[in-house]
């Protein structure tokens, strides 16, 4: 069942253009019901679709609990800013672009969607204040609280932005949403939730789940490096080009950057040698590189989880990471990988782990066993309990 309070650690994210998961992904979640108890008509009010080029982990989540939740005989429906795929297992509506749908997304519901049992709002920084409009039970799905990011995205001039967007998300998960339960992908999450005022016994930790890993391909026999993710300010690859200037000499090798994003010309221009761009790959080629990387390094300032961490772990691939909310959950601290503290303590673990091969196989084992816990299967099926709990205790 899932957890009033968290207790476990969380679980692991993707791209075309700069989206490792973007793509409609091969396996899906394991056999599940053919029907199963709860709301039957389930609405997902989100930004994007997984097929929108800026898609990463939380559209991706969103779209294996569709998927999953259909298989299990619930009518589900995504209703979105485009660019949006027509055609998937679950029904898909566009309310707009990128920005006018989270002005049109109520009169989308109610032209184009109609009634629901249960309303789902993706709250991933900016809100659509779904409790003030829709009187049926909803529930909040969470992958980070964005604090700290809304300076990172709007700084210099632009700081007044970020003030407001800040309050206005903060407001919207506790003035404006004073009943009804959460969801967050991970204890840090949960725990972000409580610090802004959200009662610990209205959050449910409902971890992310990992495909079942196909066959694997052959490490690289020589180092091999490698991050993925969108390239965001958030993500901080820059730091990581830095630091490769500190790793490099000692341990020799290639770092290679996958995924796209606003930042990749930047980034492109302070990348020193050995440093290979590749922007958007297939989802075979992502874990091609994942299971010949020696390490996967992640230098983001935060996620809710960090799917791709999970994702490399099923290749028997360590991490490298700082410890921030997210990945200090996905990543066990000296058993699946390192938590640096700081940017040298980030550089010595990843020139020590580079040159240790024994205790890089132990590690990539121990990150395989761990990544068992967490799959798609398990994550539909705790989502769907905390769906009902959500109808049962509705209040009008």
């Amino acid at each position: 069942m899932p957890q009033h309070v968290p207790s476990s650690p969380p679980l692991p994210a993707s791209l075309k253009r700069g989206n490792p998961h973007r793509t409609t992904l091969p396996g899906a979640p394991q056999a599940l019901p053919a029907v199963s108890p709860g709301p039957r008509r389930i609405v997902f009010l989100a930004h994007r679709d997984l097929d929108n080029p800026s898609a990463g982990g939380s559209e991706l989540l969103v779209d294996r609990l569709a998927h999953g939740l259909s298989r299990m005989g619930h009518q589900v429906t995504l209703l979105c800013g485009g660019p949006a795929a027509p055609v998937r297992d679950y029904r898909v509506v566009s309310a707009g672009g990128a920005y006018s749908h989270f002005l049109r997304a109520r009169s989308a519901f109610a032209r184009r969607v109609g009634d629901c049992d249960l309303l789902v709002e993706v709250c991933n920084g900016m809100p659509y204040l779904a409790p003030m409009w829709h009187r049926g039970p909803t529930l909040c799905l969470v992958n980070h609280v964005h604090t700290d990011l809304w300076r990172m995205r709007f700084g210099g001039p632009l700081a007044p932005a970020a003030r407001i967007g800040r309050r206005l998300e903060h407001w919207a998960l506790t003035g404006a949403r004073r009943h009804g339960l959460l969801v967050a992908v991970s204890p840090s999450t949960a725990d972000a939730l409580h610090g802004i005022g959200v009662p610990r016994e209205r959050i449910r930790v409902v971890h992310n789940g990992v495909e079942e890993p196909g066959p694997g391909t052959g490490r690289s026999p020589e180092p091999l490096f490698v991050a993925v993710g969108r390239l965001v300010e958030y993500k901080r690859i820059d730091l990581l080009l830095r630091l490769w200037e500190r790793v490099r000499p000692v341990t020799g090798g290639r770092l290679v950057i996958v995924g796209d994003g606003p930042e990749r010309e930047r980034l492109e221009r302070l990348a020193g040698p050995g440093v290979e761009f590749t922007g958007h790959v297939s989802e075979e080629e992502k874990h091609r590189l994942l299971c010949a990387a020696w390490l996967l390094l992640h230098p983001s300032a935060v996620e809710g989880w960090g799917l791709v961490v999970t994702e490399a772990a099923t290749r028997g691939t360590p991490t490298v990471a700082f410890d921030v909310p997210g990945l200090r959950d996905s990543v066990v601290d000296g058993e699946t990988g390192v938590l640096a503290r700081g940017e040298s303590s980030f550089a010595a673990a990843w020139c020590t782990l580079a040159l240790s091969g024994a205790r890089r196989e132990l590690m990539g084992e121990a990150a395989r066993k761990h990544a068992a816990r967490f799959r798609w299967g398990r994550t539909v099926r705790q989502f769907g309990a905390v769906a009902a709990e959500a109808v049962r205790s509705h209040r009008p």
